[in-house]
């Protein structure tokens, strides 16, 4: 029997006049992450189909469950399209699929996108139910529950049957909404805020802020592999990490304690335009929630904020913690973030930080050192890493 991945769009069709470049979009992905297999992908603006190999069939459903932009999949068997050849398949199909012993309820569904086939929908069903029902005894009709949900989509040339359909994980296809750039800090919200900016289309790449000696190589090897968990889904990103050091210590310097870490985020973002700028970035992701910690009750995003002129996109703004943590858990990327290795961000956390910082204030604080030849400085040695989740990248030589 010839077996093709049969992927639904979902969302995707939504698009009206942009379809096809979501399309494309989510068929230059789909070519991407299986490479390295011996498949042929074919679509239209309905549907897309993988020809494969059966050996590689676990390897590329995992694959496609791991793919922004898809609806759902299933493995399908495809057959002309004529009436008594699709019947001679549902018999080989459920006689491949069903046990003989046991007895089964089922329900058939048909799609018939090829409107000059000779019966519609409904006809189609009432003639494939009587066909099985004729055909194997230890099957029976329901049409509210059944254990077998049959479907048949028929088409031009060919039709495909399916019994099993794979939840797709949504959203837009890696790249078709353009790009931002992710403040990955190592704790467990960023990699959820990460993970949810590519499901609607957003293409990543990674700045991390690190402050050695203040700050681990193991604290820069836990980015890393965070990294690797998100290009599962982005596939290949870029990982920026900026030398912080001297910037944080001439915060802690100048800078009253409560309001260290509010301004330590002001010069972040201000780093962040800059990077956005370079590296051809529409916005910043990061994983604030509202009210989680000192700066992110409105007031200080509101005050952090006003030194850029990009869209801050905030994913989980509005998520409880137990809510990331599921998410984070679902991505494997929790038992990485909690691994205790500072960043900067904690590693100079005051014991009252405060949280309704005042803007004035802050100009005074930051007129009394020159914030800006630091930021040259940074700009000028940063250091840029390719990552993959390929299992042969290491990264040794920068740990």
């Amino acid at each position: 029997m010839n077996r093709v991945i049969l992927i639904k769009y979902g969302e995707l069709t939504t698009k009206k006049g942009n379809r096809k470049l979501f399309i494309n979009g989510l068929y230059s992905h789909i070519l991407k992450k299986l490479k390295n297999l011996n498949v042929n992908i074919f679509k239209d603006m309905s549907r897309m189909y993988i020809e494969y190999n059966s050996s590689d069939e676990k390897l590329i459903l995992k694959n496609i469950g791991e793919i922004f932009g898809i609806h759902a999949y299933s493995i399908a068997y495809k057959v002309e399209t004529d009436l008594d050849k699709i019947k001679e398949m549902l018999t080989l199909v459920l006689k491949e699929k069903l046990d003989d012993s046991r007895s089964y309820t089922f329900k058939v569904e048909t799609k018939r996108s090829d409107k000059s086939f000779k019966i519609d929908s409904m006809e189609c069903n009432n003639e494939f139910g009587s066909y099985i029902l004729k055909n194997f005894s230890n099957l029976k009709v329901d049409v509210h529950e059944p254990d077998i949900l049959i479907h048949v989509e028929i088409r031009k040339e060919f039709s495909y049957i399916y019994l099993n359909e794979y939840k797709g994980l949504g959203g837009y296809p890696v790249g078709t909404l353009g790009k931002c750039l992710l403040m990955l800090s190592g704790g467990i919200d960023s990699p959820v805020a990460g993970y949810l900016a590519m499901k609607r289309g957003i293409k990543l790449d990674l700045v991390y802020f690190e402050a050695i000696p203040h700050t681990s190589l193991e604290a820069r090897n836990k980015v890393i592999e965070l990294a690797k968990k998100l290009a599962i889904y982005g596939l290949e990103m870029k990982l920026i990490i900026v030398p912080f050091t001297k910037l944080q210590e001439e915060i802690y310097k100048n800078v009253e304690g409560n309001y260290s870490i509010t301004i330590m985020r002001r010069m972040m973002y201000r780093i962040m335009e800059k990077l956005a700028k370079r590296f051809k970035s529409l916005g910043i992701v990061n994983g604030e929630s509202i009210g989680q910690v000192a700066s992110q009750t409105l007031t200080s995003m509101n005050v952090i904020n006003s030194v850029i002129n990009l869209p801050v996109i905030r994913p989980v703004a509005c998520f409880d913690k137990l809510e990331i943590i599921d998410i984070s858990k679902k991505i494997d990327t929790y038992d990485i973030s909690i691994l205790p290795y500072e960043d900067c961000c904690t590693v100079f956390v005051p014991k009252h930080p405060i949280i309704n910082p005042n803007l004035d204030n802050c100009l005074k604080m930051e007129s009394k050192f020159d914030y800006s030849s630091l930021i040259d400085e940074i700009m000028n040695n940063l250091l840029v890493i390719t990552i993959t989740n390929e299992e042969e990248n290491e990264y040794s030589d920068i740990l």
